[in-house]
């Protein structure tokens, strides 16, 4: 079982851990350990990369309780049972904290303005997209988003990270804003990530400390994918964005 350490501390950058089990995919040789900062690849979010046992990683894949750290196919791993160095690339794991935040910020300003809930989502560092049950959508509905959202990324709002037994937060409504439950059975407590005063989800991603943090917000286009779920593709802007009254 690999314990996930960036589910407690999404800033620490560097840790060290035990190898224990080491294979040979077609993608290359991947590494099992007892402890990560890693994130793997899930929830719409990219996997992180880094260094692991002066290694550079190329994919984080979590597999049942363990978390594989794939490096290139000609690397020479370390052994089991070896103690290793690990270090995240920070710059590209706060890019994706900041847009997995901004997408909870957007979940919850549609959540509290109309109460729709999220139909999927994916993301890249500063850029995303997520599809909402909407039929159809508001009129206005991107300038209106890109005001309310900003306006939540300038009342700095913090954000805190805690956890709740799984029966306890299956059950609120509010906990799992997704149209479809997708907390895998395994999973005994459920992470809960609270933006204070606007929005409360359980979720494992990555987070920043404030919404301020995350910076702006600007709807790139809008989409249909079929009858009641539409798609927001946003990016995500180191200050405020403005969008022309005419447009």
């Amino acid at each position: 079982m690999t314990e996930l350490l960036y589910l407690r501390d999404a800033y620490a950058t560097h840790f060290t851990a035990t190898v224990t089990e080491v294979r040979t995919t077609d993608e290359g040789v991947s590494i099992a350990l007892d402890r990560t900062l890693f994130y793997p690849t899930g929830g719409g979010q990219p996997h992180d990369t880094g260094m692991l046992a002066g290694l550079a990683v190329t994919d984080v894949r979590k597999e049942g309780n363990d978390v594989w750290h794939t490096v290139a196919a000609d690397a020479v791993p370390p052994a089991v049972g070896a103690i290793v160095e690990g270090d995240i690339d920070f710059d590209r794991r706060h890019r994706l904290m900041r847009t997995h935040t901004a997408l909870h910020v957007l979940c919850g300003v549609i959540w509290n303005e109309w109460h729709v809930p999220v139909t999927g989502g994916n993301m890249e560092p500063l850029s995303a997209r997520m599809d909402f049950e909407f039929d159809p959508l508001p009129e206005g509905f991107a300038v209106r988003i890109e005001e309310l959202v900003n306006a939540e990324f300038a009342a700095d709002r913090a954000i805190e990270v805690g956890f709740l037994p799984r029966d306890t937060a299956v059950h609120d409504a509010d906990l799992i804003r997704t149209k479809v439950n997708m907390i895998p059975e395994s999973v005994t407590e459920i992470r809960v990530v609270d933006i204070v005063g606007l929005d409360k989800q359980a979720d494992g991603g990555t987070h920043v400390r404030s919404t301020a943090e995350v910076g702006g917000l600007k709807v790139l286009k809008l989409e249909s994918k079929g009858k009641g779920n539409k798609r927001v593709r946003v990016e995500i802007v180191d200050a405020p964005a403005t969008r022309d009254a005419h447009e």
